[in-house]
């Protein structure tokens, strides 16, 4: 998608046929590896059940799916997560499309109004 697209993009909703939680004793684990430097990108925080399948998403990936609650576009998504994290913007945004455009294939997000 091409970032002049971006900005008149409506906002991302989950599929509400999809059971998901917050795995909270998981999720504390990462920040604590996060902030002491250890890699947990392997580490899921997030599980969903799609059609009796679970999925795991990582932290990032759950922190991303927790904000597409329909009141937040892709912007807002970015820019919230520009807040937790000391990133380069431009390579946050290309990432967050490309892992939002990959949910949206799968039909776990869609854009709503």
């Amino acid at each position: 998608m091409k970032l002049e697209e971006r900005s008149v993009l409506k906002t991302l909703i989950r599929d509400p046929q999809i059971v998901w939680r917050v795995e909270k004793q998981r999720e504390a684990q990462v920040l604590a590896a996060l902030e002491s430097g250890a890699d947990s990108d392997e580490h899921g925080t997030v599980i969903l059940i799609v059609a009796g399948t679970m999925h795991q998403l990582n932290y990032v990936g759950g922190l991303i799916w927790q904000l597409c609650d329909g009141s937040r576009d892709i912007d807002a998504v970015t820019d919230h997560l520009l807040d937790e994290f000391a990133v380069d913007k431009d390579e946050l945004a290309a990432d967050v499309q490309d892992f939002i455009n990959d949910l949206v294939e799968k039909g776990w997000l869609s854009y709503g109004k």
